[in-house]
């Protein structure tokens, strides 16, 4: 099976929705998948599910694709408490940040948002 890890790092809205196109297209194809979220994009964290593509949020959320939220960044876009009270994984083993390494290391291939 392939294995794709989409990171995202963008902040604005179209970036982090393309990311989750992206994740829920490779899902639907029988990839397994991965969304990290990092950089500006922890902002997004705390307002996607009340824009238009909030749906598609709750079922990648469902589906258990989100595989790490930056908690360095989450903290900085002031979305920590957003991502918490979503039940995201966290993730801090790189120094405060997500570690791409892990997925890497797993066969995934890697693509930046």
């Amino acid at each position: 099976m392939k294995k794709m890890a989409i990171v995202s790092f963008q902040g604005n809205m179209s970036c982090f929705v393309h990311a989750l196109l992206n994740v829920w297209d490779y899902h639907e194809k029988g990839y397994e998948v991965a969304l990290i979220v990092e950089g500006q994009s922890c902002a997004r964290v705390a307002d996607i599910g009340s824009s238009p593509q909030g749906k598609l949020w709750e079922k990648i959320k469902d589906a258990g694709l989100v595989k790490a939220v930056c908690k360095a960044c989450a903290a900085q876009m002031d979305a920590l408490a957003a991502a918490e009270e979503q039940g995201l994984p966290i993730d801090a083993s790189l120094s405060g940040h997500a570690a791409l390494e892990p997925f890497s290391s797993d066969g995934f291939e890697i693509v930046l948002f």
